[in-house]
């Protein structure tokens, strides 16, 4: 039996997230039909993160094990032929021999793994700054119509960088195990209307890029000072911060992985309007 891993990319608009839900309007639900469809089997994947409803991924991976027989190429057409026109598989990654049925416990080093293999992931929240809203970027960019400082946001993310305690920024319903994550970079840049924040961490806590998004947005538009993160960093309290942000900009664009698994992935910087 072996591991594949498949390299996806949806449009987030059309699905409520990533995860299988009994409706079966998610982006899981329709992968692992495809899958199904074109294997004639039934056979789970694992992804890297959970998206909720409205969020896409440029460069979402997921894993699962079969013994079938199929070359990368074949799981990358036979799937996408079975598949809605904004879900797509990119890429898939013939990987290690693994013991059927999860009889062996999972070797970090060893064994591939689409969600505790990841080195790090990273966001992009593309957000669309005029007085008046575009209806093309409509469930693809956030929106603002006030006018927004971005040299004041970058001034205020260095208390973010490093290792933290996020619940500030966290989600009450957030299942992580711990609120501690190491971020590596916060980068806002600005293309004309255009706002692009890139952030890349070890993980993210649930909605914990919109809401930093959104706690910045307030300070581009000088409701907060500039050294206002540092202190909601500081209090843990999500009541302080500022309403989580709307989901239509965000995109899990890459997740980064150890060298060693040649995984085929591609730039991280296909969005509308770049």
């Amino acid at each position: 039996m072996k591991r594949i891993a498949l390299g996806v990319q949806y449009n987030g608009a059309d699905w409520q997230g990533y995860q299988v839900q009994p409706h079966g309007q998610t982006v899981q639900d329709k992968l692992e039909q495809a899958i199904e469809r074109f294997a004639c089997v039934r056979i789970g994947t694992t992804c890297a993160g959970r998206t909720d409803a409205g969020v896409h991924a440029l460069g979402q991976v997921v894993h699962f094990d079969t013994d079938l027989q199929r070359e990368p190429h074949a799981w990358v057409r036979g799937i996408n032929a079975f598949l809605p026109d904004s879900v797509g598989v990119r890429w898939a990654k013939t990987l290690h021999e693994v013991v059927p049925f999860g009889d062996a416990e999972f070797q970090p080093g060893q064994d591939f793994h689409a969600r505790f293999s990841a080195r790090s992931r990273t966001y992009h929240y593309l957000l669309y700054n005029n007085a008046v809203r575009a209806p093309l970027l409509s469930g693809r960019a956030g929106f603002c119509h006030r006018p927004l400082d971005v040299e004041r946001m970058r001034a205020a993310v260095p208390p973010l960088l490093g290792r933290h305690d996020f619940s500030a920024f966290r989600a009450a319903g957030c299942q992580a195990k711990t609120p501690v994550k190491d971020m590596y970079e916060i980068g806002i840049e600005r293309h004309d209307d255009m706002i692009l924040f890139t952030l890349r961490a070890s993980a993210f806590l649930h909605h914990m890029v919109r809401n930093l998004v959104g706690s910045l947005v307030y300070i581009g538009q000088g409701r907060e000072g500039t050294g206002w993160l540092g202190e909601l960093l500081e209090g843990r309290n999500r009541t302080l911060a500022a309403p989580t942000f709307m989901p239509d900009g965000l995109y899990l664009a890459q997740i980064e992985y150890d060298g060693k698994w040649g995984l085929p992935q591609e730039s991280p910087r296909i969005l509308p309007a770049f």
